[in-house]
């Protein structure tokens, strides 16, 4: 195993009774990496996390934590947040924070920090119970930097926050990530993934199905679409075009192309009419993480 690996899963798989909720997944998460593991409702992020930390049990397959067996010393390297927050409703943040930090065998002295990073110094003496759920996810993710470890996992933290939330775990991540820290992350909502994550995995149906640097995934691609009066003649001279990665009919007589990296719109729009197929309309997008995935979903 890789000497930076802090991740390592092989042919991880989970049943539930005829269910196969994991299919032999494979991947590695290196440090430093910001890992977003994306994939609809039912697609295995959770139960991924679950069995990582512990949750859990796979039904086959290995993992591995800083390239060993998890174990208890490898646990309190890593600050989780798995599913809803779990807190005692009739105790202070405060309290609570002590509680964990016991539970951690680490000083009260850090609680005003992570409150501070977490936006909730004002609330310290609130009950929990007091707070908004969106509140109550700030103090489940302040919660994951006690002991100040050194990878943080979260799964769907952006869950009940508003804007200034979202803009506030950002800076957390990003602040973590500059202390060299590891962090993985699951999620749906695909542009907060784009803006933080430097890695992607996506999960579709328990199965890895793209796995890579943000930057590759998009890589200044360009994605086209085009409306053409004669749909088989389109579909022909696409099928030879030197200046696209792939194309697929979105609807009748309009193709979504994605152009090579260095190919240009306008020499597409060039190269179809020397081939005697005229396009009625052409619009160009920029690609997104979102658009990837929606393709992959199909």
């Amino acid at each position: 195993m890789d000497s930076d690996s802090v991740l390592t899963i092989r042919a991880l798989t989970k049943n539930y009774g005829s269910l196969n909720a994991l299919n032999k997944l494979a991947l590695n998460v290196q440090k430093g990496n910001i890992y977003g593991l994306l994939g609809p409702n039912g697609s295995g992020k959770t139960t991924t996390l679950s069995i990582v930390m512990g949750i859990l049990r796979q039904s086959s397959g290995h993992f591995y934590w800083f390239n060993q067996k998890p174990d208890h010393r490898s646990r309190l390297r890593i600050g989780s947040l798995i599913e809803e927050p779990i807190f005692y409703p009739y105790l202070t943040l405060n309290d609570n924070l002590k509680i964990l930090a016991r539970i951690k065998g680490i000083d009260d002295d850090q609680i005003n920090h992570v409150l501070g990073s977490s936006g909730l110094l004002k609330r310290k003496y609130s009950r929990f119970k007091a707070l908004s759920s969106g509140l109550k996810q700030r103090l489940a993710i302040g919660a994951t930097l006690l002991g100040d470890p050194d990878v943080l996992v979260l799964d769907e933290p952006t869950k009940s926050l508003d804007p200034e939330g979202f803009s506030d775990l950002r800076a957390i991540i990003q602040q973590e990530s500059q202390k060299g820290k590891t962090i993985i992350l699951a999620s749906h909502i695909l542009d907060e993934v784009e803006k933080v994550c430097t890695h992607v995995g996506i999960l579709k149906s328990g199965e890895l199905v793209m796995e890579g640097k943000v930057e590759d995934i998009l890589s200044g691609k360009q994605v086209v679409y085009i409306t053409v009066e004669n749909e088989d003649e389109a579909r022909k001279a696409l099928a030879q075009c030197p200046l696209i990665d792939k194309f697929e009919l979105e609807r009748s007589m309009e193709f979504r192309i994605m152009l090579h990296k260095n190919s240009k719109p306008a020499e597409l729009n060039q190269y179809l009419f020397s081939q005697g197929v005229v396009v009625s309309r052409l619009i160009k997008q920029k690609n997104t993480l979102e658009s990837e995935f929606l393709q992959l979903m199909k």
